[in-house]
């Protein structure tokens, strides 16, 4: 018996799903490239309410992120640690992240809200460890805190330059033991010990200081449903459940929710709190040690950061148009685009041959 007509109609069937995933990956790729062309670069300065494409630097606002693989401060990353090889690699570690930032052009400067962003970021870190499982050249794990922030107070520096800490070990290959993905994936034994296992590394990153495309809406900073929300990039967390939402709404109609910052969220809505001088006498624990307070021009640098005016221009998504943060200037973005463009046109041809080849084979695969 001849097992060679269903052996091609196998492949055959994968080709066309695999030719089809290019396709639609080329059709997003185009509407991208055809939005970046046909979007002017708008400056700050003169920005109205709209949709707008801005060119400019990643300026950190009040914290970055440490990225988990080299340490390195960032606005967002996306990281991923696979081990193993062939058939038989796994992701152990996966993770992306965005924070706030600010976008300067030579006009001037606007906040960016990251939230329900699409990312393309070049990609900062590819290594592998040997087959002795050593550590390649460049890798950092983080074992600090997630994030960092941009100015620390300098009192707070050298008592953390001057305080020593023991050495955490845990199970497995070292990460710090705060809660998060990686102590997380060692705890479970979701990562084991190195030398086990091959590992790769793969860390994507937009750092203060690149240079970035961004297709966007300008709208005023009280049109944004969740600021809170807004401000932060981070798929794993799930913000839009509708039983959630419909419970906000009910709280919210009910008059349950408080109606400032200041009420809700009490000294963490005070300026400065926790990572500097705080703007006002915050209510403490008699028995608690009085922070000193913000002299009258870190007060008025604070406010700068922390309080936005609710007529103020910000770019953010919009339900009609996404958020699309760039690395490069339009034309460097256009141009990968256009290579994701050509690869979808390959992916067409793959299906096309494919859905051929498979109506040839599959009367003759059934009978």
């Amino acid at each position: 018996m001849d097992n060679t007509g269903p052996l091609v109609a196998s492949f055959a069937l994968l080709g066309l799903g695999a030719g089809l995933l290019l396709l639609a990956r080329g059709l997003g790729a185009y509407r991208a490239a055809h939005r970046v062309a046909g979007t002017g670069t708008s400056r700050v300065a003169t920005l109205a309410a709209g949709e707008v494409r801005l060119v400019g630097t990643v300026e950190p606002e009040l914290m970055t992120l440490v990225s988990p693989l080299q340490s390195v401060p960032c606005v967002y990353y996306r990281s991923r640690i696979r081990e193993g090889s062939g058939g038989d690699a796994r992701t152990v570690f996966g993770e992306e992240r965005a924070v706030g930032f600010r976008l300067r052009d030579p006009s001037g400067t606007i906040r960016v809200f990251p939230r329900d962003a699409r990312w393309d970021a070049p990609l900062r870190f590819d290594a592998a460890s040997d087959w002795d499982g050593d550590d390649p050249p460049g890798l950092a794990m983080n074992r600090g805190a997630v994030q960092r922030p941009v100015v620390e107070d300098r009192e707070a520096q050298i008592a953390a330059l001057l305080t020593v800490r023991p050495a955490v070990d845990l199970p497995g290959d070292g990460f710090d033991n705060e809660p998060s993905l990686f102590s997380s994936a060692v705890a479970s034994g979701g990562i084991g010990p190195p030398g086990t296992r091959r590992r790769d590394y793969e860390e994507r990153r937009l750092e203060p200081g690149d240079v970035v495309t961004i297709l966007g809406t300008a709208l005023p900073f009280s049109d944004l449903g969740d600021p809170a929300w807004a401000d932060r990039f981070d798929p794993s967390l799930v913000l839009d459940d509708p039983e959630v939402a419909m419970n906000v709404a009910e709280a919210r109609a009910a008059g349950l929710l408080r109606a400032t910052p200041e009420e809700a969220w009490g000294n963490a809505a005070i300026p400065g709190f926790g990572i500097g001088r705080p703007t006002r006498p915050p209510e403490l624990d008699p028995a608690a040690a009085v922070p000193a307070l913000a002299a009258a021009e870190e007060a008025e640098e604070a406010a700068t950061h922390f309080e936005i005016a609710a007529g103020e221009l910000v770019v953010a998504a919009s339900s009609e148009e996404a958020l699309r943060i760039m690395a490069g200037t339009p034309g460097d973005a256009r141009a990968r685009e256009d290579v994701k463009v050509l690869v979808g046109l390959v992916g067409a041809a793959l299906a096309i041959a494919c859905a051929m080849i498979l109506a040839a084979t599959l009367p003759g695969a059934l009978s």
